[in-house]
């Protein structure tokens, strides 16, 4: 039976790997598990890994303290890299209001410790680690601690106030999540909202009646308006033309245009005259609405494009083709010589089969490609989000810098990259499945150290006098924000339930629980709000749990 020692018992790394490995198997089977319609998912991983450790199962403490962090970053950052596109601009509409409701639940958690450290007795220092546990702030843990070492003064039950309360802090946000959808919110609360409309761009068919265009070149023409249009081909009696900028339009000439939704009745004042066919719904065959022109779509995988504008690449003078619109993800985008390129991107381009033969061997159109994970970036992210997470932040009055940590450092290069990378030319492009595989992996990591690590002092500290009290205080300070903050923006109808659960599980810095929402909601709004608000309520519990600890020393 010596080579099942050495598998589970005797510290190596094969033993970490297995130990580790039979704690996520175990709990991600047992998250499927429905109670009374609930199942935790993910989150069950943690919980095995107590029981784990409570049951004497140890692995080598370097072994641990690396998988527990490369499982953090990993996730982190593929979840910042995923949420990145559409960061900025769901920032610009609607991220204040989020974070100001993020900030609510961190302030009345922070009034509610301090309110509680006389009436409890519980000593500050003690009382600023059970409210890391609570909030399941590791980084505020760690700038906590350094703020005590710092004047000479051992923090170790700190620490374990923090082990003791961060299992209520995990299934304390998916209860008060669960309460607040059973008792609170409404069926218009669980409805998905509905996402603004991807497709940008509208097609029609308009012919040349205006006697102003007469004999007028199109680039004369688009100089003297402020409409946006792309005309594809345009059909004068039997003959079909790719129109370059030189080309002269005459009375009865009937053209393809695609424009923007806002546009299409101002161009048709223009023109003179919108043909009836409706170009914008059924299927259409673009490659057989004529015997002269095709449409193809070609896929951009030179990497040498990458974040470069379209008008860059002078594809109609070059190769005498039109590109009409361009496919990113769900999105329509109107191929304006403006828009900036991206790894990826379907690019729709109209021309006779030579041409688009040409234009695709230039562009690229290697689909396998796509079928496989940009590694190489992704590791790359990671190196910079580390490296941004130690960069120290003086705040004015405090004499320990604060670091956006190992947390907070690769989320927020994620979305840095997710939302900036094709303009500095770096390819971020990962497949959906290939992120979901790899956040799922990381936090299950995470989970598995975290609860491995805490179940060797978690049922010993149950059974200490201040065990009880420790663990009562840690479930107010996780519930009570909560739910009062969660209520308030249900009741006031301020964002669906997915948006709410995704500022509570962000506000906590909770990403078990934030998996447990996304499994439970349509949609993916618990990411988004979750990415939203995360850096900034991270950042400032970390402040939040130095400035107490120098309120505890003055």
């Amino acid at each position: 039976m010596d080579w099942l020692s050495a598998m589970f018992i005797a510290d190596s790394p094969i033993q970490t790997v297995m130990v580790l490995s039979v704690i996520c198997a175990l709990g991600l089977a047992l998250g499927k598990v429905k109670v009374m319609g609930v199942s935790l998912g993910v989150a069950f991983v943690f919980f095995v890994g107590i029981l784990a450790g409570h049951w004497g199962l140890q692995v080598d403490a370097r072994c641990l303290a690396y998988a527990e962090t490369f499982g953090l970053v990993l996730f982190v950052y593929m979840l910042g890299l995923s949420v990145g596109p559409n960061f900025f601009g769901s920032l610009r509409h609607e991220g204040l209001p989020l974070n100001l409701w993020s900030m609510g639940v961190i302030a009345l958690g922070t009034l509610m410790a301090v309110a509680l450290v006389p009436l409890t007795g519980v000593s500050l220092p003690d009382m600023v680690g059970l409210l890391c546990g609570a909030t399941t702030n590791t980084p505020a843990l760690g700038a906590a601690q350094q703020a005590l070492q710092h004047t000479g003064i051992a923090a170790g039950t700190l620490a374990l106030g923090t082990a003791v309360t961060y299992p209520i802090g995990v299934v304390g946000v998916i209860v008060a999540m669960i309460l607040l959808r059973r008792f609170v919110a409404t069926p218009r609360d669980l409805e998905v909202p509905k996402k603004a409309d991807t497709d940008q761009t509208y097609i029609g068919e308009y012919e040349i009646v205006n006697p102003a265009l007469d004999g007028k070149k199109v680039c004369d023409f688009a100089r003297t308006t402020h409409e946006h249009f792309i005309i594809s081909r345009i059909w004068r009696g039997t003959e079909v033309i790719v129109p370059m900028a030189d080309t002269q339009l005459k009375i009865g000439d009937k053209m393809l245009v695609i424009t923007t939704k806002q546009e299409h009745d101002a161009l048709e004042l223009l023109f003179g005259k919108e043909m009836g066919r409706d170009w914008n719904v059924g299927k259409i065959d673009w490659n057989h609405i004529d015997n002269q022109m095709a449409s193809r779509s070609v896929v951009l995988t030179r990497r040498v494009l990458n974040g470069k504008h379209l008008g860059e690449l002078q594809l109609r003078s070059t190769y005498g083709v039109n590109v009409s619109r361009v496919l990113r993800g769900d999105m329509k985008l109107l191929a304006t010589d403006s828009l900036r390129l991206q790894y990826g991107d379907h690019i729709v381009v109209v021309g006779t089969p030579k041409a688009l033969d040409n234009v695709e061997k230039f562009i690229g159109n290697a689909v396998q490609t796509l079928n496989e994970p940009n590694m190489g970036s992704i590791f790359l992210g990671i190196i910079l989000g580390l490296a941004l997470g130690t960069i120290p932040v003086t705040i004015p009055g405090m004499t320990v810098p604060v670091r956006l940590g190992v947390a907070g450092g690769p989320i927020v290069m994620g979305i840095i990259v997710g939302a900036l990378g094709p303009k500095a030319h770096f390819i971020s492009y990962t497949t959906r499945s290939a992120s979901l595989i790899l956040r799922k992996l990381g936090l299950s990591l995470y989970l598995a150290c975290l609860g491995l690590d805490a179940g060797k002092e978690f049922f010993h500290t149950l059974i200490r006098p201040e065990g009880l009290m420790w663990i009562g205080v840690g479930a107010l300070l996780t519930l009570v924000p909560v739910l009062i903050v969660g209520t308030l923006m249900l009741r006031l109808h301020k964002f669906d339930f997915g948006t709410v659960c995704g500022i509570l599980c962000g506000s906590m810095a909770n990403p078990m629980a934030l998996s447990y929402a996304d499994d439970t909601t349509q949609g993916d709004t618990p990411s988004v709000s979750y990415a939203a608000v995360y850096p900034l309520g991270m950042f400032v519990r970390v402040i939040v749990a130095q400035i107490l600890i120098m309120l505890f020393l003055m």
